[in-house]
């Protein structure tokens, strides 16, 4: 192959890395706008103690959701995609309906779970029982989330991006339009209706374009169900530990910080965590839509994989580093934008989520070699340690520097996570950073280092003066290198005349188009 044709080659897997992020990141913008529309009416009419409530019913649905969905949603994607790959429409009909049919089985069990341990669940979350009928009523939340699940696997395992795009458009849409109302007229009464409106309007569009998958008709024996069954479950495992660990883990979290700060610490945080997500939320969605199956295909294959890896963390770091940056420089006023002024004490939270944030987009393409290599014992003591830490540094941090420190043990847990999953991954692949990722990485950590210290540590419009540069800094040479990586076709002719100038002018750091392993 030419150098010319392998660059060629290489700025089209960079396209279509960018390609499917960017319709995932469009549907996110629609699920920004709305997720700012439904945060600011729950801030305004519910106040921070009305945003705790909410957290911790969401959590609980998590948590219940995580266990009792056992994985199956996560394998079934894995399972899907393989049968796809096969070409075997008959294998692809039988998992699919295997897996509808677990996940209803699953989502029932599910919710009487959750219903017969409501007045448990409500005095150890809560302090009382006094809030057990609306654990019960979320018993039904449970059972549409689980069973949207099937859907929504075989959407992603066939690969039908724009399909994932637009059920996430229309789920946002209508779940704003029914958990407004119900919030409005009901206040903390009308949490838990949004929460099952939400995953009603969720599972209703899954099943809508799930629908258009057409599949042939299949036999399904009791052999047959009970074998795709046990390989949905053997590897769903894994995700379900995954899932019950973050859960569990955002459960405490809050936990510890009722009783050791108070319900109005804990909106705070739930407030900073929900900002802190949002904008790095539609690459990490990104990662699981299509580059989990793509990794998948080729997992057998190190060298493929180390490349693919790079690949993708390269595209992942240049999106998400800006957004952050920027969020981190204007934290107060992105605040008050997205909830009102009370939630000052947020802001600090919020700050050490975006640095952990970047870290965190860092680490997550390599973990996705342990599951696409099938490793499930590896990933579940991964998840499991990750969990310990993060649990330990907060209750620790909490009592040292207050709620803040909620937002460093978050860093503090992926700085270990990272160096651990990049052991891990370099011993059952060989991988390891490429040249070009090494300097990005530095440079990234490094503004996102140098703006935290300095909107602390630094007078009012001082720091917002260093975080601004910091911020200019990384969006400039993002946007550079973005331009190099996508095919030059790829770009309107009416923005050519702006490539040229930022290519011409880009910070001296920039890399060739291939990466260097």
């Amino acid at each position: 192959m030419t150098p010319d044709a392998g660059s060629a080659t290489s700025a089209s897997r960079y396209g279509d890395i960018i390609k499917s992020t960017s319709l995932i990141g469009a549907s996110s913008i629609v699920n920004i706008a709305m997720s700012v529309i439904r945060l600011k009416v729950l801030a305004v009419y519910l106040g921070p103690g009305g945003i705790a409530l909410f957290g911790i019913y969401n959590v609980i649905v998590d948590l219940a959701v995580a266990l009792a969905g056992l994985g199956v949603q996560s394998s079934g994607v894995r399972q899907v995609a393989v049968s796809v790959s096969s070409d075997d429409q008959a294998k692809v009909a039988r998992v699919a309906r295997v897996l509808t049919l677990t996940s209803w089985v699953l989502g029932a069990l599910g919710a009487a779970l959750l219903i017969a341990l409501a007045g448990p669940i409500s005095q150890l979350s809560f302090g009382s029982e006094a809030h057990a009928w609306g654990v019960v009523l979320l018993g039904l939340a449970v059972l549409l989330r689980i069973v949207a699940g099937a859907p929504a696997a075989l959407i992603q395992g066939h690969r039908r991006i724009g399909d994932m795009a637009r059920v996430a458009v229309v789920g946002a849409v209508l779940n704003t339009a029914a958990a407004i109302p119900l919030v409005y007229f009901f206040g903390e009464a009308g949490i838990v209706p949004s929460i099952i409106a939400v995953a009603l309007t969720s599972w209703l569009a899954a099943q809508w374009y799930g629908r258009k998958i057409v599949l042939p008709r299949t036999k399904l024996s009791w052999s047959d169900f009970t074998a795709e069954t046990r390989l949905l479950l053997q590897l769903g495992f894994a995700f379900m530990a995954s899932g019950l660990l973050a859960a569990a883990s955002a459960f405490l979290i809050r936990i510890f910080i009722v009783q050791q700060n108070g319900v109005e610490a804990a909106g705070n945080y739930q407030a900073a965590w929900a900002l802190g997500g949002i904008y790095v939320g539609f690459i990490l969605q990104a990662m699981g839509a299509d580059f989990y199956p793509r990794l998948s295909a080729v997992a057998d294959d190190n060298v493929a994989c180390t490349r693919m890896v790079n690949e993708q963390s390269r595209i992942s770091i240049l999106l998400a580093g800006p957004g952050l940056l920027a969020t981190l420089a204007l934290s107060p006023l992105v605040m008050a934008v997205f909830y009102s002024t009370q939630f000052a004490d947020a802001v600090p939270v919020l700050r050490w989520f975006c640095l952990g944030m970047l870290l965190r987009v860092i680490a997550w393409p390599m973990g996705f070699v342990i599951l696409a290599k099938g490793n499930q014992k590896m990933f579940f003591w991964t998840e499991l340690a990750a969990t310990v830490v993060q649990l330990g540094l907060v209750w620790v941090l909490l009592r040292v520097v207050g709620l803040a420190g909620a937002g460093i043990a978050f860093v503090g847990l992926y700085v270990w996570h990272g160096v651990l999953i990049y052991y891990l991954v370099r011993r059952i692949s060989g991988f390891r950073w490429s040249h070009e990722n090494l300097l990005l990485i530095a440079m990234f950590v490094g503004l996102t280092g140098l703006t935290l210290i300095a909107v602390e540590l630094l007078p009012f419009w001082s720091g917002l003066g260093v975080a601004l540069i910091g911020t200019a800094i990384g969006s400039w040479f993002s946007l550079a290198q973005l331009v190099r990586l996508v095919p030059r076709q790829w770009i309107p002719s009416r923005l050519q005349p702006l490539v040229y100038f930022v290519l011409r002018h880009e910070p001296q750091m920039a890399a060739p188009a291939t990466d260097r392993v």
